[in-house]
């Protein structure tokens, strides 16, 4: 009986160990499709913050397609986007205290909502495909209207527009801009 014990245990910690060294090596090969970003946004004592990884077009049909619309959308590929910021910022008239975020969005073709979650999330979507995002742990939501790019953007891309200031999600022929104060 203990010796079959031993094997089941040795059995059971080979294939744990096999697993998780499976689990980073598909994790690492995701990381090289959709590679980490992170922008920043510095003046007058704001500093912002926001960490994504960034998913290519590869020839498909991005918004309405690959991103459905009406549908939450982790805003990026692989971990749930973050957007940090040491001072509170009012977006839309509406207030986000400083603090730490989850970005989400819920594209549709002439506007997209634009969701500030307070909660942290080890990967954006759950095995079956679905946005991790809770909404009861929604900070802020706002709705942006879409612009069209003139050329296609390859690769997801956020940026800051220091001049307006703003936030700006660019992908395929898509624009979202963020304006915050």
């Amino acid at each position: 009986m203990k010796k079959t014990l031993k094997w089941v245990g040795i059995v059971v910690g080979v294939l744990a160990v096999v697993l998780f060294i499976a689990f980073k090596f598909l994790q690492a090969n995701t990381k090289k499709a959709s590679p980490e970003a992170t922008v920043e946004y510095k003046k007058d004592g704001t500093e912002i913050s926001v960490f994504y990884c960034r998913p290519s077009k590869k020839g498909r049909t991005i918004f309405g397609d690959l991103v459905p619309y009406g549908e939450v959308w982790r805003t990026g590929a692989n971990e749930a986007t973050t957007f940090t910021t040491n001072k509170d910022l009012t977006i839309s008239g509406k207030t986000l205290p400083a603090g730490k975020y989850t970005l989400w969005t819920i594209p549709q073709k002439d506007k997209w909502s634009v969701i500030f979650n307070s909660k942290m999330y080890d990967w954006g979507v759950s095995f079956g495909g679905v946005a991790s995002r809770e909404a009861a742990a929604d900070v802020l939501q706002v709705e942006v209207p879409v612009e069209a790019l003139g050329a296609v953007q390859e690769q997801f891309q956020i940026s800051f527009d220091e001049a307006t200031p703003a936030m700006v999600l660019a992908w395929d022929k898509t624009k979202v801009t963020v304006p915050f104060e």
